[in-house]
């Protein structure tokens, strides 16, 4: 079980990555189209290649419309994409300050508490972005620039909130039987590179 929420884990990662890799093109292609645009429309090129300037402006050289609701619908994606490879691997950053001076029983307990605490909230979220997009579709909103469906966005973010909720709740549940049977389950928590 646990090599198969693994493998759903890095599945959605990668298409988290795939996503901000996407993103960063866009943006940078907006960037750098509104920078041509601008320098089009000044004076300097007008008198130099009045022809070229002309064609290229034409043509439609300029920023990416609706770049920005294209890039708030992405990143809300790629955010929950991450979770569940982060969850299952025990990559949350964490402060141990404290609790390296704790018994090996009460850090158990922490992290049993925190994954119940962690895949609640998770399934609080996808349960919220359901609503929403239930919400939002039978409203028929749309983005200003694009005219987007408001829903797709939120549809995009449940995919990723299902995925972690499902993996958080997995987590959740085998901590629960480490600490039932007394056995380790899970691997040991990886944690975050300092």
């Amino acid at each position: 079980m646990h090599a198969f929420f693994l493998s759903l884990s890095k599945l959605m990662a990668w298409l988290g990555g795939l996503m901000l890799t996407a993103l960063i093109l866009l943006v940078c292609a907006s960037v750098l189209g509104r920078e041509l645009n601008g320098l089009l429309h000044g004076e300097t090129m007008s008198a130099l290649t009045p022809g070229l300037a002309t064609w290229l402006l034409d043509a439609g050289v300029g920023p990416v419309n609706g770049d920005f609701e294209l890039v708030e619908a992405g990143i809300a994606f790629s955010i929950f994409a991450f979770l569940p490879l982060c969850q299952i691997t025990g990559g949350h950053a964490s402060v141990d300050v404290f609790t390296n001076y704790l018994p090996d029983s009460a850090n158990r307990g922490l992290r049993l508490v925190t994954d119940i605490v962690f895949a609640a909230v998770m399934v609080l979220i996808a349960w919220q972005l359901w609503l929403g997009l239930l919400s939002k579709k039978s409203s028929g909103q749309t983005t200003f620039l694009l005219e987007m469906p408001v829903w797709w966005a939120y549809a995009l973010s449940l995919t990723g909130a299902v995925v972690a909720a499902l993996v958080a709740c997995y987590i959740a549940i085998m901590r629960v039987r480490e600490t039932l049977t007394g056995t380790a389950i899970l691997p040991a928590d990886l944690g975050a590179e300092h």
